[in-house]
């Protein structure tokens, strides 16, 4: 099987005000670094409002759409901007992993990476905060959860900044289980250890600044790991946010490109072992773009040695 790398071009219409981290040039430079690799090119959805419904109040979508400008730029708080083309980009995002789920599930793709923005893991039930609108992995897990009568599905963050807005959505939803490492202290200010979720199904792993990647290799080889095993997901999600590498401008971790293949290749692997290799992937942060576009080849080349495809080609 081949991985699924799932965009739209709508996402490259999501337009924030110039300087601003979250830029259209993210996804620009990450599907120019894509483009010559054997992928399965899918357009993604519009992103159903029953699904986002899973995760947030119609008062949620309700308040974006009143948000939305006809022109230039509205400001829903100090980071979180829209543009015209806002909306939907937003429901291509949530598309790109509801299609990512099908796609993984029945087969046609051994495992998927959703090229998309705005990012998803800062959107709490009803506020849209830290560049982003909904909650796409966490609709996805759902999504898994209730199209395809999964039983337990995990989600990896491993985005340096802690994903506030996944943890809120799905605390009390005993069938995920939401795994988050970031770095502490740093926006947006949340992740303890004492977090543990309605169910004990949240796990919060705060890193130090200025930690290198064999602190965070060690880290996940004790405790993320061996979690995951014992909880037994059917489908593995991972929040893919880039920004703990040594180069980005918003954070302090220290990861390497290599760190972030061998993350990937390890979450692979104990997707083999558990759930038949079931991972969908979906775009956080990463916001020095070179950093990003090499860091973003690694973990899809890992994706793709992981669906035997890279062994094939």
């Amino acid at each position: 099987m081949t991985t699924a790398l799932i965009t739209h071009p709508a996402c490259l219409e999501h337009v924030t005000p110039a300087g601003h981290p979250e830029q259209v040039a993210r996804l620009e430079y990450i599907l120019r670094v894509l483009k010559d690799k054997d992928l399965l090119l899918v357009k993604a959805p519009l992103g159903s409002e029953d699904d986002i419904l899973r995760c947030h109040p119609a008062s949620h979508i309700t308040d974006l759409r009143s948000a939305l400008p006809n022109v230039g730029h509205r400001q829903l708080d100090a980071d979180t901007h829209m543009s015209p083309g806002s909306l939907d980009a937003a429901f291509r995002a949530v598309g790109a992993v509801t299609k990512a789920v099908d796609m993984v599930m029945n087969g046609e793709a051994g495992n998927a990476f959703a090229a998309i923005r705005p990012p998803g893991h800062h959107c709490e039930m009803s506020t849209p905060m830290g560049f982003c609108l909904f909650g796409n992995v966490a609709i996805g897990a759902k999504y898994a959860l209730e199209n395809h009568g999964l039983k337990r599905v995990a989600v990896v963050d491993f985005d340096v900044h802690h994903g506030n807005g996944t943890q809120d959505l799905l605390w009390n939803e005993k069938r995920a289980l939401t795994i988050t490492s970031q770095q502490m202290p740093l926006w947006p200010g949340t992740g303890e250890r004492s977090d543990k979720g309605g169910f004990d199904n949240v796990v919060n792993l705060p890193i130090a600044p200025e930690s290198k990647g064999d602190q965070m290799r060690a880290l996940y080889e004790a405790e993320v790991f061996p979690r995951l095993r014992a909880f037994k997901p059917e489908m593995i999600f991972i929040s893919a946010g880039f920004d703990a590498h040594q180069d980005d401008p918003l954070a302090n971790l220290n990861w390497s490109t290599g760190d972030f293949k061998w993350l990937t290749q390890e979450l692979c692997k104990i997707a083999g072992e558990i759930c038949e290799g079931r991972v969908v992937s979906a775009l956080e942060g990463g916001y020095d773009l070179d950093a990003l576009a090499e860091a973003v080849a690694a973990h899809v080349d890992a994706l793709r040695e992981a669906s035997g495809w890279a062994t094939l080609t």
